[in-house]
């Protein structure tokens, strides 16, 4: 269903930073208008008063959140908000005819009582659950092509899934031998105010949290049984970086089947052959965030160790682009029968 027509976005969630890098890289798309910047918590207010760097570049005052107000404005809803919010608002605007691409974690996970037990609220509807594609665009684009509600991943996820996807899918990896060492900059905690990020709490320190807790870890759980037809259960820790942006997992699995290092390289090339945002490092080479700073893309390298047969992958991304807003657009880009880079095909900010 491709098509040039103009296509009109509403951004609910515009104050945080998921939504506000909604906005800045959705100014720049060729075929979105952005029609309705909305907060339930700043209606009234421009939202050039919370981001001053949107001065004179979108002059917009913040609505509040009014189905029917959005309906007559947009044709898609980007849902930028907190868990619990998006599983109340989804089902509204879908049942209005509108396009729903989530970034919460409201509709990634099919079992309601695993959703309650991680994130700690009331699951959505399994009806609109069940309708929601999981949006991790490298694999399942073919499922997004065309689709009306799309679940975005989460930023953990999809560095961590991205490493893992090929070798997976392939049966190549002991399922049970994953580890993930993943770690985040602070923006990945959102723009709220709390102990945990306070400048001289995270300045200069670096640290672990959630462990053996962390919400995502069903998340990646999920997709890797689905890949691989059973089921799997890894350790994965997150760590905090004193930085703004970026996700750097460090993956180490065990392979089933002695390989070399170049015929896993060999896989992962393969494998996201013609995929645009995934960029495999050549051999004795590995990524760093402030490669991908300020992009859609998610680099990967890999080093295998003949002494112990592990392998160990390593993949970046920015996590507010590539694992949020990014993504997002990916997706709709996907949904609409665009080319997946429109309006993402810029280079990384360096340094």
């Amino acid at each position: 269903m491709s098509t040039t027509t103009t296509l009109r976005a509403a951004i609910i969630g515009s104050t945080g930073y998921g939504g506000v890098e909604l906005i800045r890289l959705l100014l720049a798309h060729p075929h979105v208008a952005i029609t309705s910047v909305i907060s339930s918590s700043s209606a009234g207010a421009p939202i050039a008063d919370g981001y001053p760097h949107l001065n004179q570049i979108l002059t917009d005052r913040l609505d509040a959140i009014d189905v029917e107000l959005i309906r007559g404005k947009a044709d898609v809803v980007f849902l930028a908000t907190p868990h619990g919010v998006a599983s109340e608002l989804a089902p509204k605007f879908l049942d209005a005819g509108l396009k729903v691409i989530d970034i919460s974690g409201d509709f990634r996970l099919t079992n309601g009582e695993t959703y309650e037990q991680w994130y700690k609220h009331k699951p959505a509807d399994p009806a609109y659950v069940e309708r929601a594609v999981y949006g991790l665009a490298e694999v399942f684009g073919e499922e997004v092509h065309g689709a009306e509600f799309i679940s975005n991943p989460g930023c953990y996820p999809t560095a961590t899934l991205l490493g893992l996807a090929p070798l997976a899918a392939n049966g190549w990896i002991d399922l049970k031998s994953i580890i993930v060492d993943a770690k985040s900059g602070v923006s990945g905690a959102g723009r709220g105010l709390s102990l945990l990020v306070h400048y001289s709490e995270i300045n200069e320190n670096f640290l672990a949290y959630k462990v053996n807790k962390h919400q995502h870890t069903p998340e990646i759980e999920q997709v890797l049984g689905r890949l691989a037809g059973e089921e799997v259960v890894m350790t994965f820790t997150t760590h905090l970086v004193p930085m703004t942006r970026g996700i750097l997992s460090t993956i180490y699995v065990n392979l089933k089947e002695q390989r070399t290092e170049d015929e896993v390289l060999e896989l992962f090339r393969s494998y996201y052959a013609g995929r645009k945002f995934v960029r495999i490092r050549d051999k004795g080479k590995w990524p760093a965030t402030k490669e991908v700073w300020g992009s859609n893309y998610c680099d990967i390298g890999i080093s295998l160790d003949p002494r112990t047969g592990r392998l160990t992958v390593i993949s970046v991304i920015d996590n507010v682009v590539k694992g949020a807003a990014g993504q997002a657009i990916q997706n709709l880009n996907l949904m609409m029968g665009w080319d997946e880079a429109t309006g993402l095909a810029f280079t990384p900010v360096y340094p």
